[in-house]
């Protein structure tokens, strides 16, 4: 097939998640404009197989490498390739007949697959966060590089399916020209609300929470939660780590750390604002007073569709939003005294450096382990707070390389468990 022409042909990874379950949808939907050629997940062998005979994809991997030699793989689609590990998911992102990955891996296991994405040139549709959280600093560079390359494609008059046309690329706001589309519904929001603005002329970018299920509780009633109270998310229905994020408030801390990169926001001017209804799903607010809000229907994919279509925008894979039924739209601060992540999260993108990976590590094992009731609700924060003073005592390093990220994370995982450990 002509690069230059045709549908646009992704690689999912995490295809067995929420988002790339529907992003798979998305495909469903838009036979005409997505050709989905690629499929990585880490363990889930049946479905990923279910997948790849459905889109009859010649390309899937596992992150999980005891997979191989797996009897099911030999039912997937007739002379598909088996990957396996890193290796077997970075092989995905690098294959030639892809234009745009969708980078929905949990975790930081990500981070290498949206590097490499960016390496090879190709369209990012990023639902990662610690992609950015932890590494962006090496990641937005990618971006810029991929965009200058675009615009040179541009006016050689030679495009690719992942570029984005010229009139909606001389905006001055950074991030805004195709190379790295965020699929988040608040960074997708904020995406959308800068199209057409001049970045000196933003004031402040309003991040949305829903305040998660435990929105007004105190730290005294937290005290005994359980995961699957924690689990039971008011308005948004995700992942399991991502919704205990939520309901810590480290979800919004991560991204404000996105924000910061995607937008190149300073972190005083990103602010966070306690929406129930999640009816607004982020605003900019500008230097003559106005604002602009992003509403719509709590569905991912929407997001997940603009992140493929943009500029076009097609049509809508949900019911749209009935304003005569939604009621009232309430606003409340982020209570950060009770929900001591998002401050925790502030301070570490604030300081920079590699204290932001630290964090994340510590996060996700005291996720982990709260998941599997090893731990307390509050030994969360405390963990990753724990983990983050001992790294600024050694010393906060400028981040330099995937590898020194990849050693720090292992440091602050040995940390964070050992601190839980030491905790029963």
């Amino acid at each position: 097939m002509d690069r230059n022409q045709g549908r646009k042909r992704i690689v999912v990874l995490g295809s067995t998640g929420s988002i790339g379950l529907q992003t798979l949808d998305v495909a469903r939907r838009h036979p005409e404009a997505i050709e989905v050629v690629a499929l990585a997940a880490n363990t889930n062998v049946d479905e990923v197989v279910k997948q790849a005979h459905e889109f009859k994809v010649r390309h899937i991997a596992f992150g999980d490498e005891r997979l191989a030699g797996d009897a099911r793989l030999a039912h997937a689609h007739g002379g598909v390739s088996v990957g396996f590990g890193q290796e077997g998911l970075l092989d995905l992102v690098r294959l030639e007949e892809a234009d745009t990955v969708v980078n929905a891996l949990v975790g930081a296991a990500g981070m290498r697959a949206s590097y490499e994405t960016l390496a090879c040139g190709k369209q990012l549709a990023l639902a990662n966060k610690e992609s950015l959280v932890v590494a962006g600093d090496l990641i937005m560079p990618l971006a810029a590089k991929v965009d200058a390359s675009m615009a040179a494609r541009r006016a050689a008059g030679v495009c690719v399916a992942g570029d984005v046309p010229a009139a909606t690329s001389t905006v001055d706001a950074p991030g805004l020209s195709g190379a790295l589309m965020p699929i988040d519904s608040e960074h997708g929001a904020i995406y959308q609300c800068l199209l057409g603005e001049r970045h000196a002329e933003v004031t402040a970018l309003w991040v949305t929470a829903s305040g998660g299920p435990f929105r007004g509780k105190t730290r005294a009633e937290l005290e005994n939660m359980t995961a699957a109270q924690a689990l039971a998310h008011p308005t948004w229905k995700m992942g399991p780590k991502i919704t205990i994020d939520s309901s810590t408030l480290m979800n919004k801390g991560l991204e404000v750390i996105e924000a910061h990169h995607l937008f190149a926001m300073p972190y005083e001017k990103i602010k966070v604002v306690v929406q129930p209804q999640s009816a607004i799903h982020s605003m900019v607010e500008f230097s003559d007073g106005s604002v602009k809000a992003h509403l719509g229907t709590t569905d991912m994919r929407i997001p997940i569709q603009f992140a493929l279509s943009y500029p076009d925008r097609w049509n809508a894979p949900v019911e749209p939003l009935d304003f005569t039924k939604l009621g009232s739209l309430e606003f409340y601060p982020a209570d950060t005294e009770t929900f001591r992540c998002l401050d925790l999260a502030r301070h570490a993108g604030t300081v920079g450096g590699t204290l932001p990976c630290v964090m994340n590590a510590a996060n996700e094992v005291a996720v982990a382990h709260f998941l599997k009731d090893a731990c307390g609700y509050l030994d969360i924060d405390g963990c990753v707070e724990y983990v983050m003073d001992a790294h600024e005592a050694e010393g906060v390093q400028k981040v330099e390389s995937l590898d020194q990220l990849a050693e720090l994370d292992t440091w602050a995982r040995n940390k964070a468990a050992q601190h839980l450990a030491a905790r029963r």
